[in-house]
């Protein structure tokens, strides 16, 4: 099945022997999405990193898999964990960066031995609005004002970002009742076949009984 990756800027992987893990660095705070398969008694990590001016919202979603469900946790630069979750379906976290650096973000699948799951999740960054009365000198002629200016293109960049996160929310929602509406398909045609089966060899065996029935197994002498 194939899968949206959303671009998440210089990536750089790395691949631990005693616990696969991988790895993904940002050069720059901005707005990802990504989706990855994580295999049975597997860790995966991402690094992101994030900065005092701009708050950072986490949102997963599990879309494929058995159960549906994945342990979730957050550690700051300094190692302290910030969120732990475990066997969860989804969810929505906003972290208010207090240090600068990057933070870990880490999905366990170690509970499950067989099954694989594909996990969405997206990172949105809310930075805050750069001051641009300092740049422009005072009493320019402009017909509108610096601020109107800077108001429109803020509220239109606001609204263009939570349009793009409602579409690939959507998107990760459709894969998830999908790969359900698929695995139902897949039980109800095996449970079927086999009562097929059933019904088959039910039925040969009651036509030979009574055919049975009827058989005359006397001996005829001429």
């Amino acid at each position: 099945m194939g899968l949206g990756i959303g671009e998440w800027g210089a990536v750089f992987l790395f691949v631990v022997s005693v616990n696969f893990l991988e790895v993904v660095s940002f050069s720059q705070p901005s707005d990802s999405e990504f989706t990855f398969v994580l295999p049975p008694g597997r860790e995966e990590c991402f690094y992101q990193n994030a900065g005092y001016n701009s708050s950072m919202e986490l949102e997963y979603q599990v879309i494929g898999g058995a159960g549906l469900d994945v342990d979730f946790s957050v550690f700051s630069p300094v190692g302290e964990s910030l969120i732990v979750e475990s066997r969860k379906s989804d969810g929505v976290h906003m972290i208010e960066p207090t240090v600068i650096g990057d933070y870990k973000i880490c999905f366990d699948n170690s509970f499950s031995t067989i099954s694989e799951k594909v996990i969405f999740f997206e990172v949105i960054f809310d930075d805050a609005e750069e001051d641009w009365s300092e740049i422009v000198e005072p009493e320019e002629l402009l017909d509108v004002k610096i601020d109107d200016i800077k108001e429109s293109i803020g509220n239109m960049n606001t609204k263009l970002a939570k349009s793009m996160q409602i579409q690939a929310i959507l998107r990760a929602f459709e894969a998830r009742d999908r790969n359900l509406q698929e695995g139902n398909l897949d039980r109800v045609n095996f449970w079927s076949a086999i009562n097929l089966g059933v019904m088959l060899v039910v039925s040969v065996v009651q036509v030979y009984m009574l055919k049975s029935l009827f058989d005359d197994r006397r001996k005829v002498q001429t």
